[in-house]
């Protein structure tokens, strides 16, 4: 199986692609799509999310994406790019037919460390263990796309 985990944002998208065959889950890929640049209108940034997406599934056929739900923020502006950001990552799963799971980042952290609580470094570095990664990825967007792959992988039984 074949997870696809998102951490959405307008300016970066962290994401991570695992496999499990039988009891052995491996990093196939982890990186983050960036939209960064003075010039750039929102559409355009939006495009960019959408083709990485579209492109990240073609090459790996996720048989899941896993995706970072978006809490309540205080901040309505950013809140509502990501929202943005969400609308086209669950479109592009939709093109392909690639059924989605979201996850709180206390899911997430509960999955990964055992503890809801648990502080971004801890879950980082469970991350870099779990996967057996040289280093904790960079930015911290890769590692909870890793993070939300993973938090699937131990949610979901699936034959």
């Amino acid at each position: 199986m074949i997870v696809l985990g998102i951490d959405p944002g307008l300016a970066t998208v962290g994401y991570g692609i695992l496999e499990r065959s039988g009891p052995v889950t491996k990093a196939l890929a982890y990186d983050c799509i960036r939209t960064t640049g003075r010039d750039k209108e929102t559409p355009e940034r939006l495009e960019e999310i959408f083709l990485g997406i579209d492109a990240l599934i073609n090459t790996y056929r996720p048989s899941w994406m896993a995706v970072e739900k978006l809490f309540f923020s205080r901040n309505v502006t950013s809140a509502m790019a990501v929202s943005e950001v969400r609308g086209v990552i669950l479109l592009a799963a939709r093109k392909h037919r690639v059924p989605v799971r979201e996850y709180t980042p206390s899911q997430v952290k509960l999955a990964i460390t055992g503890s809801g609580k648990a502080d971004k470094r801890q879950v980082q570095e469970m991350i870099r263990r779990l996967l057996d990664l040289p280093a904790i990825p960079k930015p911290d967007d890769v590692a909870d796309g890793l993070s939300v792959a993973l938090c699937h992988l131990h949610v979901l039984r699936e034959p």
